[in-house]
């Protein structure tokens, strides 16, 4: 009984000395402020951006929640911004916060619009996910004046975590040699990059590229370029592709220089726009074995409005240069950037070589043979037929025979050359000397009989590239033979 008399006792002394080392008073509110100092607007994690005074509110019961909620959405509503999607997402106790995140969002440079369009964006607190993302973001390369920009087109990054989410994929990308001034380049392109899974699209993207003879050195700046190929499905975008493009008889090696240096060709519809087109070519009367060579030529052509463009030229080709759609068939084979050469641009060539004396037949002929007449400067054309007329005195029908004369430069290849001809006192055709390299012309010029002149180098379909004059290449000329083709092909 003394016992327990002395421990009542003790228990009384405790609540009447609250201020005993031991004492732990009870809450003397129905709730608990959590947020009872301000943060400092001179953060130093964060420097860059104000902190806001409050950052989520208290701790309330069932009953203070609803109409805390209920206040927050009248606020909503009277600065025009829809709260219904928010119904199912926890907002702060107070409206003082929910104020500074929209003025906050409206400082970067977001509308009420924008809020409407990802009203989620409401629940990410300006403290602990806003002002760390948007830190990171300007840190790796995007200016503060575009973050608005960049939230408004992928509102979704202000829930990731920058540790856990955005640092791996900035590093992913490093890793792939995109350099560090173009990251914040290349995620204002495609901004939903941070929210791709580094085990999944991105990696098996590159890794079968790769696989098909892209050079790893090259896929960062295919990235710059065209970042879109890193969401893109092996099995159902960029396989496809690939395996249409080989069947119609483009060599893998080529196809892999195209795409390092055009990796936007990845992006388009291979049922949409790719097979059209490559029906809508033959049925302009191309040969299919040629196909692959305009497509090295010009790769863009499986991308355009081909069939408009191609009716056009065919109907100008017919009726003011007089082809016939068989002739500009072959001078698509031969050059099909003419499907894109405004028709004025043509024209002045056609003009020039008629003012001297061609007849328009003629011309025809001339433009069927060497189609890159019509992309010729007048000025440099004038050149290179006055020095055929007054200093070669040759007649104007070797002209005919080979236009490819206007293509190659007076100073560096006509003069030199034509020069050493009279030195050995040779006369042989325009073509014999000038379509042929500065060796072959060695031995040429040095050699005891004229060899006959021979065509360039062409696609076999579904075979390796042949050479006229060897019958036999070993796989690594035929490498070197690709590569020398396609430089050729697209360095028009």
């Amino acid at each position: 009984m003394t016992s327990i008399i002395r421990r009542n006792q003790s228990l009384k002394t405790i609540f009447r000395n609250p201020k005993d080392p031991f004492f732990t008073p009870i809450y003397k509110t129905p709730y608990r402020v959590l947020n009872q100092k301000p943060f400092s607007t001179h953060s130093s994690k964060f420097p860059e951006y104000e902190m806001p005074t409050v950052t989520w509110g208290v701790v309330q019961g069932r009953k203070e929640k609803l109409v805390s909620r209920v206040i927050i959405s009248d606020y909503l509503k009277t600065i025009g911004i829809i709260p219904h999607e928010l119904e199912e997402l926890e907002l702060p106790s107070t409206v003082e916060v929910m104020r500074e995140r929209v003025e906050f969002l409206q400082k970067i440079g977001l509308t009420v619009d924008d809020m409407n369009e990802y009203p989620l964006m409401l629940g990410c607190s300006v403290r602990k996910n806003i002002i760390p993302v948007l830190t990171y973001l300007e840190k790796i390369g995007l200016q503060r004046s575009k973050l608005g920009e960049f939230i408004k087109i992928y509102p979704q990054c202000l829930h990731t975590s920058v540790v856990v989410e955005l640092v791996p994929v900035i590093k992913f990308l490093r890793g792939l040699d995109v350099e560090k001034q173009d990251i914040g380049y290349v995620l204002m392109k495609y901004p939903e990059l941070l929210g791709f899974k580094l085990e999944g699209t991105m990696s098996t993207s590159v890794a079968y590229l790769v696989s098909i003879g892209v050079n790893p050195r090259d896929v960062g700046p295919m990235v710059t370029q065209y970042p879109y190929f890193l969401g893109m499905r092996v099995g159902t975008t960029i396989k496809p592709l690939v395996d249409y493009l080989v069947s119609l008889g483009l060599p893998k090696k080529i196809l892999a220089r195209m795409l390092e240096k055009r990796a936007y060709l990845l992006g388009y519809d291979l049922e949409e726009t790719v097979k059209p087109n490559v029906n809508c070519l033959l049925s302009f009367g191309l040969r299919k074995d040629t196909l692959p060579s305009v497509i090295a030529q010009f790769p863009q052509i499986l991308g355009l409005p081909l069939k408009a463009k191609l009716s056009s030229q065919q109907y100008f080709f017919n009726l003011k240069l007089k082809i016939d759609p068989d002739g500009f068939a072959r001078v698509i084979e031969k050059m099909p950037q003419i499907v894109s050469l405004h028709q004025h641009v043509i024209m002045k060539p056609v003009e020039f070589l008629v003012g001297r004396g061609f007849s328009t037949a003629d011309v025809a002929k001339m433009i069927v043979k060497c189609p890159q007449l019509v992309a010729l400067q007048v000025g440099l054309m004038k050149n290179s037929y006055y020095f055929f007329k007054s200093d070669m005195g040759r007649p104007m029908e070797e002209l005919l025979d080979f236009p490819d004369y206007f293509t190659y430069s007076l100073e560096s290849r006509i003069k030199p050359r034509y020069q050493r001809l009279q030195n050995k006192e040779i006369r042989c055709s325009l073509g014999w000397f000038l379509n042929c390299s500065d060796q072959r012309f060695e031995e040429r010029l040095y050699g005891d009989y004229i060899e006959p002149e021979s065509s360039g180098p062409s696609f076999c379909l579904g075979g390796k590239l042949e050479l006229p004059g060897n019958e036999i290449v070993s796989e690594e000329e035929d490498d070197s033979e690709d590569e020398t083709l396609y430089r050729r092909t697209v360095s028009l």
